[in-house]
């Protein structure tokens, strides 16, 4: 047995399409599908839906849901998703193919942008996942290293982790404490979820640093965490694919704004880390933008 569930925070214009997008699979396994939520409008919405159970989720936070998930859950087999997303066809199946593989622990879905490519934020959208996300995943999974997964599909053996620190990135921190223990980490690149990033500058900036801040803390649990996402990686491992990217003039620029738009909202974090003494806390936060239906 397998347990879907979909975390959200007042997510009533999305989490249809998102149960949605699951009922409609033929999935092989017999599954439970759970909404986690703490507010009554999602909650309502999720219930309307035949076979959905749902976790009142205190609204302390990802983090401290899904601890609270992990003992709730019934299956051998946890995949994760988001209220303000939805999975391609098939991508319940894709994701759980690897764990055929006693040695695999943990698998990562793909991301993919909802966005228009036509506009600079939503070229953005399209580099970051292309490039950033989805070529890095799949090579350092073929090379059998340790890669940090997206929360935004993901999944588990169930009853090997129990609890998670509430202050970092649990997309990385989930799949490190399965490859610390020996397991090993999938990329299935075909099980796909859509996801629609911001339209807004300010809330590109905002949701960015929030990612960006849960990961500076990874290595206060974690001292030899291989992370990922940094300045110097994002120099090391993406100056030259970005540049291959591109298909027009218009899309060359904007690539190079992004480097500058990369750069400043790493300086702004350090600003505010070092200066402002401003860290990454548990708890939900909504980037507006990326909540349209």
């Amino acid at each position: 047995m397998i347990s879907i569930i979909i975390t959200a925070f007042k997510e009533p214009k999305t989490i249809g399409k998102a149960i949605g997008s699951i009922l409609e699979q033929n999935i092989k396994e017999k599954y439970e599908l759970i909404v986690a939520c703490p507010d009554e409008e999602t909650k309502n919405i999720a219930l309307s839906y035949k076979g959905v159970k749902h976790f009142q989720d205190p609204g302390k936070g990802k983090s401290f849901a899904l601890n609270l998930l992990f003992k709730e859950a019934k299956g051998d087999i946890l995949i994760f998703t988001d209220g303000d997303v939805f999975i391609g066809k098939n991508a319940i199946n894709e994701i759980i193919k690897p764990f055929n593989n006693p040695r695999i622990g943990f698998v990562g879905g793909r991301v993919v942008s909802q966005n228009e490519r036509n506009s600079m934020l939503g070229y953005w959208s399209h580099l970051l996942a292309d490039v950033g996300a989805h070529r890095t995943r799949k090579n350092r999974a073929k090379r059998g290293e340790f890669f940090e997964c997206s929360g935004y599909l993901m999944a588990m053996r169930n009853n090997i982790i129990k609890e998670i620190p509430l202050d970092v990135a649990e997309d990385s921190i989930l799949p490190y404490y399965f490859f610390r223990k020996g397991y090993k980490i999938a990329y299935a690149s075909k099980a796909i979820v859509f996801v629609k990033n911001p339209t807004k500058f300010t809330d590109w900036l905002k949701q960015r640093k929030r990612t960006a801040k849960a990961h500076t803390k990874l290595r206060k649990y974690e001292p030899h965490f291989p992370q990922m996402k940094s300045f110097k990686n994002e120099i090391l491992e993406g100056s030259f694919p970005i540049w291959l990217y591109p298909k027009n003039i218009k899309e060359f620029y904007w690539t190079g704004i992004l480097c500058f738009a990369r750069l400043y909202m790493w300086l702004n974090l350090k600003y505010e880390e070092t200066v402002e003494k401003k860290f990454y806390n548990d708890g939900w936060d909504r980037v507006e933008s990326t909540k349209e239906s």
